[in-house]
């Protein structure tokens, strides 16, 4: 009875940890909704299995509610995608998500950190500025949108050491 009543009063609290196979359909289902063009199942299966890329789940209790996912080459490493859930979103959990991620990435060696996001994205934008980011190149109509409309997205980098 004690537990449940903890359980029910204390709010879960959220834990990064590295995502396993048993998170295929959530870190799919969370990147669709994230994203105009989500990834599916096998995609994240397959990064999963690359020794060197590095998927993290951001969980609540038993819910699978954010991810981040890099891939790393030598000392540098390149943020491929991060997502929380929209209902968790301005909580301030992708902070975590993204200090605990870059900490896993430094841990493995990596220096330098790139990242590219759509220029509009201004939330993502405050993210990775508060995080140490700065933008260091842009590309030209880098997003397709889903009626074709093309957006332009900015290169940003962090050093780690």
């Amino acid at each position: 009875m004690k537990n449940f009543l903890v359980a029910w009063w204390l709010p879960e609290v959220p834990v990064v940890e590295p995502a396993t196979g048993h998170d295929l359909a959530a870190l799919a289902q969370l990147h669709a909704e994230s994203f105009h063009r989500g990834w599916g199942e096998s995609e994240f299966d397959a990064m999963l299995r690359e020794p060197n890329t590095l998927v993290h789940r951001l969980r609540r209790g038993t819910r699978v509610i954010g991810f981040a996912v890099s891939r790393i080459a030598a000392d540098e490493a390149e943020i491929l995608s991060i997502a929380v859930a929209a209902r968790q979103r301005g909580r301030g959990l992708s902070r975590g998500l993204l200090a605990t991620h870059l900490g896993h990435l430094a841990g493995r060696g990596v220096r330098t950190v790139f990242l590219e996001v759509e220029e509009t994205n201004l939330p993502a934008r405050r993210l990775y500025d508060k995080a140490g980011f700065a933008v260091v190149g842009r590309r030209e109509r880098y997003y397709r949108e889903a009626g074709g409309e093309e957006r332009n997205a900015l290169v940003m980098r962090r050093d780690l050491s």
